[in-house]
């Protein structure tokens, strides 16, 4: 089941709220004789995650099947790069997950003991259940938090999407069932308003089709920070106007474009498609404003940004340096 973005946190009776959290969506199978794990996608995951293998394997009865979010923590917060890098460590993923264990925060059951299916019980049913079944499991497999109270909902976004790395809320309906493939829930992502400074665009620097983005580290190298979601008309021919190319010319300084031209696949993260990117590098002295997520990983918003402005009024020195994994946050001014 699948969750519709809103653009606030809708409230009301039999409305339950859990937070959104920044893994890797899964659904396992405690089969009979092991264990399968599925992404969204229906990829198999089984491979990667020994570590949540051996414990379902051990805790779960078999027919079970569960839904919910693979995370890995790392000083008290989720880290998005430590799943990812489980793909890629062939030979050294048991070291990995031994060093960085995967995590199964639980939100619903499909399918209880013995393989009775109950995708049209209530989900205040499913969720009793799921509670009944892990009691006393291992804390590598847990039940997420719910609630009804908004008090503990903006606590959440405003104190978890910092500490914890939540990246917003997710609302259900306590009598609702459970749709494969509808989005039936509602997901509300938390965000921040802040600047950075235009480095590239990609399209053409009269008709840019979307900007990348980046701050000046504590040595004054200007780092590449994310891209923004596609432009529209109006956001065009804003930006076109301020823009300037990098090279020499008359009454222009020289400069020399911190990044590569194209940008590595690995800076735009670009994991389907892992190909470089070519830009149109510009003097970086033009500051907008950006409306972003709180998904904030390796001094890179992970997600596009939305661009919202220009800030002509504003120099590059006054955008937030870059100064770590919570920029993202702690950045906005």
């Amino acid at each position: 089941m699948l969750a519709a973005p809103v653009d606030a946190v809708p409230e009301g009776p039999g409305l339950v709220h859990e937070p959104k959290w920044d893994g890797w969506r899964a659904l396992v199978f405690r089969e009979r004789d092991g264990v399968y794990v599925q992404s969204r996608a229906g990829r198999d995951l089984t491979t990667y995650f020994p570590d949540i293998v051996r414990v379902v394997r051990a805790a779960i009865p078999p027919g079970v099947v569960l839904d919910g979010e693979l995370i890995v923590w790392e000083r008290g917060r989720t880290n998005f790069a430590q799943l990812q890098r489980r793909v890629t460590a062939g030979r050294g993923l048991l070291r990995l997950s031994r060093e960085y264990p995967a995590h199964y925060v639980l939100f619903d059951l499909l399918a209880d003991v013995d393989g009775q299916v109950i995708l049209d019980l209530p989900l205040a049913e499913r969720r009793g259940r799921l509670e009944q079944l892990i009691a006393g499991a291992p804390a590598q497999l847990t039940v997420t938090p719910q609630t009804a109270d908004m008090r503990q909902v903006a606590d959440w976004l405003i104190q978890w999407s910092v500490a914890a790395g939540i990246e917003g809320v997710v609302s259900k309906r306590l009598d609702g069932r459970y749709e494969p493939g509808r989005r039936g829930w509602s997901k509300y992502r938390a965000h921040i308003t802040t600047e950075a400074i235009v480095g590239g665009v990609t399209g053409n620097i009269r008709h840019p089709d979307s900007a990348l983005l980046g701050r000046f580290d504590r040595r004054g190298q200007l780092r590449y920070t994310g891209r923004t979601r596609p432009l529209t008309d109006s956001q065009r021919h804003e930006l076109a106007a301020m823009l300037s190319p990098v090279g020499p010319a008359p009454r222009r300084r020289n400069v020399v474009h911190p990044w590569p031209q194209p940008l590595p696949a690995s800076w735009t993260g670009q994991l389907d498609r892992p190909e470089p990117l070519p830009y149109v590098q510009v003097d970086p002295s033009v500051v907008v404003e950006i409306d972003a997520d709180v998904a904030f990983e390796r001094q890179r918003w992970r997600h596009r940004v939305k661009y919202a402005r220009a800030r002509a009024e504003l120099s590059v020195q006054d955008v937030p340096l870059l100064l770590g994994e919570q920029e993202g946050y702690f950045g906005q001014r």
